[in-house]
């Protein structure tokens, strides 16, 4: 497998090769960022696959001076396009829920991650799926994603105090959701 680094300098000379490689080593990756925000399997993969094109159209742009942090920084510049490309289709789509079975294909093995820490992930990822859209967005992009109220406001095109009482809802409902679960499941033991 080439260097990190040369993969890079093929996707800027447009090189098929190495743009296959870069998409198949974040593929997995991006489509988790993206099952965040779009559940239904085949609408995120067709996002996920616009945020590639933007990724190559913009690889230009992508400039790391520390080598030695060259896939941390790669990695967070994909991880913005990815929820942003996200975050237009939301929009575009006026943030309507999506109606459909997610692909438990979609959550591919991720070796970075201890089996329980993905257990977890799997876990809140649903339990997130469950909230209003306007609500996961936000919860995910605060909480999940690290975004500040100004900055998903900005995105979103709302007022901060918006972004501040979705926040605060979805936290509620989630409570809400987790308190019933576990209910059911004392009921059970």
């Amino acid at each position: 497998m080439d260097s990190l680094d040369d993969i890079i300098a093929g996707c800027l000379d447009n090189n098929r090769r190495d743009q296959k490689q870069f998409y198949e080593r974040y593929y997995g990756y991006c489509l988790k960022i993206v099952f965040r925000y779009i559940y239904r399997y085949d609408s995120a993969v067709d996002v996920v696959n616009d945020g590639f094109v933007k990724v190559f159209g913009k690889m230009h742009l992508f400039n790391c001076s520390d080598q030695s942090k060259i896939e941390a920084m790669l990695m967070g510049w994909i991880k913005t396009i990815m929820i942003n490309t996200a975050i237009d289709r939301l929009r575009k789509n006026s943030f309507a829920p999506e109606i459909g079975l997610t692909n438990e294909g979609a959550w591919m093995e991720d070796h970075s991650q201890v089996s329980d820490q993905a257990i977890l992930y799997k876990d809140l990822i649903t339990v997130v799926k469950k909230l209003p859209p306007a609500y996961r967005v936000v919860f995910n992009m605060y909480v999940v994603d690290g975004y500040t109220h100004q900055e998903i406001a900005s995105h979103l095109k709302i007022a901060v105090g918006t972004s501040k009482s979705n926040l605060s809802k979805a936290r509620v409902l989630l409570q809400s959701i987790l308190k019933k679960a576990e209910e059911v499941k004392s009921c059970y033991i």
